[in-house]
């Protein structure tokens, strides 16, 4: 393999991790552009380092990249009380290291695809995001006086919404207040427009967002 070879694919790979990593870093992801950047150009020369030194069996070496690449996966990985996060930039970390690879071994048309695919699949995700559906519903909690007042804040929260799940209730009889949580679907303005209605009613005393 010459220089020229060499130098086409690691540059490659810089670019197409690079801009990528940085549109994750623009999006306040766990991930950014420097761990893109070098994951990819690690398994691009390591790519290169199969083909050059065992141009007959480079499998085994291709094939420990993707394996080990996963413990930097996890690491995106966020816990809190109730849910985790990143999973995206776990499984796309990992599929970086791919596309690292194929660079490495001069698959430019299958880096190509791979490389186009991953970013359909992420403004896709873009889009789901603001539209706040599925793992995006947002978690709300309604903290109001008044028992008696739970169905009123029931029959208040699917008004206008186009996804919802009522996941806990909780109720202190003696001083007489209840919190209800929920997970609602919807865009940012539409949850706006909902969380005023609701504290502009005289039980409720507190709404938070997650």
């Amino acid at each position: 393999m010459n220089l020229g070879i060499i130098l086409l694919n690691l540059f490659l790979t810089f670019i197409g991790s690079f801009l990528f990593g940085y549109e994750r870093q623009r999006s306040h992801k766990p991930v950014g552009f420097g761990t893109y950047t070098f994951v990819a150009m690690g398994s691009c020369a390591l790519g290169l380092v199969s083909i050059i030194v065992y141009p007959e069996s480079p499998l085994s070496l291709l094939g420990a990249v993707v394996s080990g690449i996963g413990f930097l996966g996890a690491g995106a990985l966020i816990k809190t009380t109730d849910k985790i996060f990143g999973f995206t930039s776990a499984a796309s970390i990992w599929v970086f290291a791919i596309f690292g690879l194929l660079l490495g071994i001069s698959q430019y048309l299958l880096a190509g695809v791979l490389y186009f695919l991953v970013w359909a699949v992420i403004l896709f995700d873009v889009h789901l995001e603001k539209k706040g559906i599925g793992s995006y519903r947002k978690k709300v909690i309604i903290q109001f006086h008044g028992v008696d007042n739970i169905k009123e804040v029931e029959n208040l929260v699917p008004f206008g919404i186009k996804d919802y799940q009522l996941i806990s209730t909780e109720i202190n009889k003696k001083e007489d207040k209840c919190a209800l949580t929920f997970l609602i679907e919807g865009t940012k303005p539409e949850l706006t427009g909902k969380i005023r209605k609701l504290y502009s009613k005289e039980w409720c005393d507190l709404i938070s967002i997650s």
